[in-house]
């Protein structure tokens, strides 16, 4: 649900409510079958807007990065890019941000309320404790560069892993980007995470993703991206002793005006495992459906990317039918 009310000189005022209700089942020939639902908020907030500025408070989606595939700037979201409707939660917060006349933009931010763990966190976050962070991305020759910045108090107990529990760990986070249209696509992105508390080796995170596209002059026009990602958690700084790696492979090809074939590859060196996701979409008026297959090892050892992430175990087949109204 939208509404917007004009006020004078180009300024604004507008809302956003939306729901997230879904259900799934799955069955597993001549063994299983489960099924799941949920209804909960999905936006919600209002928006104060000039040609230069916005303000906005709610619950609203905040992601940023240049990375598409696996993204180290994942700080506040899960989007999945093999779901098809790159659905995440939101995050409830007030955000500001003002546009320079050359393209400069900054953005600043204030976070209350989210508490459970996202993205790339393993622990939760302090509910007695605000976050805040700002960001500022500037123009650079044939491309744009931004420094990210992150502060919260997270809370380790309960995460469920093996390291020293406290309530109270101070946590800053330094990102960068750079895109940059060339020939092809070129990008860099990369994330710092450093806790102020002894915590072995989930005392500094490290996340580098580089990446490639292109579309080639083939039929319909061939889209294919590439990325790289190194992850690293170190008790010492960019020691890079605990990695994992991953290559990302993703290619997309309009097969006419209504239907489209696109693919995932996922592999992960430190396991030696291959994660293969493909789909077809075909677009009727008002309906899509998306056909999708996915070939994967059981036991899943990639990073939390979306609530679905155990529906694309193993393999399988899925159908969606998605109505836009």
């Amino acid at each position: 649900m939208n509404y917007e009310i004009a006020l004078k000189n180009n300024h604004k005022i507008d809302f956003e409510a939306s729901l997230n209700i879904n259900g799934s089942a799955g069955i597993h020939p001549f063994d299983s079958l489960y099924t799941s639902g949920q209804l909960k908020p999905y936006r919600a907030w209002v928006r104060y807007s000039t040609q230069q500025f916005e303000l906005r408070a709610g619950l609203q989606k905040l992601n940023f990065g240049s990375a598409s595939l696996m993204r180290p700037l994942m700080w506040f979201d899960e989007v999945d890019p093999r779901d098809p409707l790159k659905l995440t939660d939101g995050v409830w917060g007030i955000l500001g941000r003002y546009y320079f006349l050359n393209n400069t933009n900054i953005w600043l931010w204030g976070l209350y309320g989210n508490n459970d763990p996202r993205g790339w966190e393993f622990a939760g976050t302090n509910r007695h404790f605000p976050e805040l962070g700002g960001r500022i991305q500037v123009p650079v020759p044939k491309g744009e560069a931004a420094i990210s910045y992150h502060h919260r108090i997270a809370d380790t107990r309960n995460s469920g892993l093996v390291m020293p529990e406290y309530n109270e760990v101070v946590e800053n986070r330094i990102g960068f980007d750079i895109k940059l249209d060339l020939v092809t696509g070129l990008w860099f992105e990369g994330s710092w995470v450093n806790k102020n508390q002894e915590l072995g080796p989930f005392t500094n995170h490290e996340i580098l993703n580089a990446g490639i596209d292109y579309t080639f002059d083939l039929g319909n026009g061939l889209y294919m991206a590439y990325e790289q990602l190194l992850s690293a958690y170190d008790e010492s700084a960019f020691r890079f002793q605990n990695t994992n790696s991953f290559s990302l492979f993703t290619l997309s090809y309009p097969i006419g005006l209504f239907d489209n074939l696109s693919g995932i590859l996922y592999y992960d060196w430190k396991n030696n495992r291959t994660y293969n996701f493909i789909n077809w979409q075909k677009q009727f008026n008002n309906l899509s459906l998306f056909l999708i297959g996915f070939w994967n090892p059981g036991i899943y050892k990639i990073p939390l990317q979306g609530e679905g992430q155990n529906l694309f175990a193993g393999k399988g087949i899925q159908i969606m039918l998605v109505m836009n109204h």
